[in-house]
């Protein structure tokens, strides 16, 4: 059998709904500015942003609220009420910490790929315990948002990686298609959202009892078989 020389260089985290249970925090924002327009805003309507850039969530939101707010502004509100929520407690997803401490332990790089802004990130960031990442790319640090490959591409070259050495972790349709499209090994670990299962998907249920021996032997298997799928 063929095996991989580069093997696994890096591990790529999603934040919201992947290391951090941050979506009713979302979805409490969301509902808060509803209610001062005095506008509906369902558990279902919040799950329609899960994973897509604030940038495009909120040109949504004006236009369900009919708000004359700016998308900057909805942005900036739905910002500090997450951030103040986060202040309170953060609540981890089950594993994360685990993983990401065993990874620096090991000297294997870690990203960290959010589309929230970059202020909310760094307060996550910065309320772990240990150094968590090498690089952080944030939803205000790139043009194209999930699921467009570029937060993914970028994380990578932050890096000084290709893509392909790393593994990505997502929770949502629109993070896993963005870390599919720029050709990192990615994992889905559904949380709220159902992501679509399809042949060439891989979906994990959790990040609990995942080790670096685990990701290193899956890196390898998931690069021979695009190798040999690309010699066929």
């Amino acid at each position: 059998m063929f095996f991989s020389k580069s093997g696994l260089k890096a591990v790529l985290f999603d934040m919201d709904g992947t290391i951090i249970d941050s979506e009713p925090y979302w979805l409490k924002s969301e509902q808060d500015l509803a209610a001062e327009h005095a506008a509906e805003w369902t558990e279902q309507d919040g799950h329609r942003m899960i994973g897509l850039s604030l940038t495009e969530s909120s040109k949504l939101i004006k236009e369900h609220l009919g708000s004359e707010l700016e998308p900057d502004e909805i942005v900036q509100r739905l910002t500090n009420s997450v951030n103040s929520q986060l202040a309170k407690e953060i609540p981890w997803r089950p594993g994360a910490q685990e993983l990401i401490r065993e990874l620096r332990r090991k000297n294997i790089k870690t990203a960290l790929v959010t589309m929230s802004m970059r202020r909310t990130a760094l307060q996550v960031v910065e309320a772990m315990p240990f150094k968590a990442f090498d690089v952080v790319i944030a939803g205000d640090d790139v043009v194209h948002g999930k699921p467009h490959a570029e937060p993914y591409v970028k994380a990578a070259a932050a890096l000084g990686l290709k893509p392909s050495e790393c593994i990505a972790f997502e929770d949502s349709i629109t993070g896993i298609l963005s870390a599919e499209a720029a050709g990192t090994v990615a994992i889905g670990i559904p949380n709220m959202m159902i992501i679509p299962a399809r042949p060439d998907r891989n979906l994990w249920p959790t990040l609990e009892g995942v080790t670096v021996k685990h990701l290193k032997a899956f890196h390898a298997e998931i690069t021979n078989r695009r190798k040999q799928e690309q010699n066929d």
